[in-house]
């Protein structure tokens, strides 16, 4: 749903940051397929400090393969869901087999789900945001049945999340995926828990309401991720992303923050080990 361009080359190699944990790629979209796909692209990213990556779905075929990558290699974990946009396919066969898959020991959370007002209109088979809002809240029932977090997708969808979040009641544990919102989100999060990933998104420069939130978030709700292969952090725009990139990332959030790289690799770290469960 993001343009990544396959004539641009790849980034080249970050300088190691290290410990760093990818909260949110999409390994399949990166091109893997078999055991080996996975291992050279965790093996990559693990050349430049990152010691593990969550590996999320957005349909029940990328939920089915999550789950058994992180059976693969043990520093891939699983995320499983369906994507809002595609809320129409979440027939009772796929709840079925969502909730066995959310079950499995190596899927450390249910997502990505949540809200999209950006697509409907735009996109021919999006989901109706009644259907996603439905869909949403069957998710919430699954992260609150399985005891993991939460993660959610919010595109131009910040009254709708919290209105279904507030109807349903959030989990114990709740995560903003690719944080795209604005301070005042920024501090509503903050004030209910949640944790905030922030992607390369953050290193845009005309991403101006971003990077104010960026700056209000409570550092023990920090996460950081690549949503690889999209969204790419700069001077890179455009390109293939990959979890190796993530030191990019952080790297120009610790400009903004005015705060040691290595102190945030550290910090969020530590914040995707408590909030997943892992390590």
């Amino acid at each position: 749903m993001w343009a990544v361009s396959a004539k641009r080359e790849s980034p080249p190699v970050p300088e190691p940051l290290a410990p760093l944990i990818d909260a949110h790629t999409h390994l399949d979209a990166c091109g893997a397929e078999t055991a080996a796909d996975v291992t050279a692209i965790v093996d990559r990213a693990a050349a430049v400090g990152v010691q593990a990556v969550v590996t999320i779905a957005d349909d029940l075929d990328a939920a089915r393969w999550a789950a058994r990558a992180a059976d693969w290699d043990p520093r891939v974990y699983a995320a499983v869901a369906l994507h809002p946009t595609r809320a129409d396919a979440l027939d009772d066969a796929a709840k079925a087999e969502l909730e066995v898959l959310a079950a499995r020991p190596r899927v450390v959370a249910v997502g990505e789900t949540g809200m999209d007002m950006y697509w409907p209109g735009k996109l021919a088979d999006c989901a109706d945001p009644a259907v996603q809002r439905e869909a949403f809240a069957w998710h919430i029932d699954l992260a609150k049945r399985v005891g993991k977090p939460l993660m959610i997708h919010n595109r131009d969808a910040d009254d709708e999340v919290l209105d279904v979040l507030a109807a349903e009641g959030a989990p114990e544990s709740v995560i903003f995926h690719c944080f795209s919102s604005d301070a005042a989100m920024a501090r509503t999060c903050a004030a209910n828990g949640w944790m905030v990933s922030l992607s390369g998104t953050v290193s845009f420069r005309n991403a101006h309401a971003l990077r104010e939130a960026a700056a209000v978030v409570p550092a023990e709700l920090l996460l950081v991720e690549t949503d690889a292969p999209f969204l790419t952090p700069h001077p890179f725009r455009g390109a293939p992303n990959e979890s190796y990139c993530l030191p990019y990332t952080v790297r120009a959030l610790a400009d903004l923050l005015d705060r040691p790289a290595a102190e945030l690799a550290e910090i969020t770290t530590t914040n995707a080990l408590r909030t997943y469960g892992i390590g």
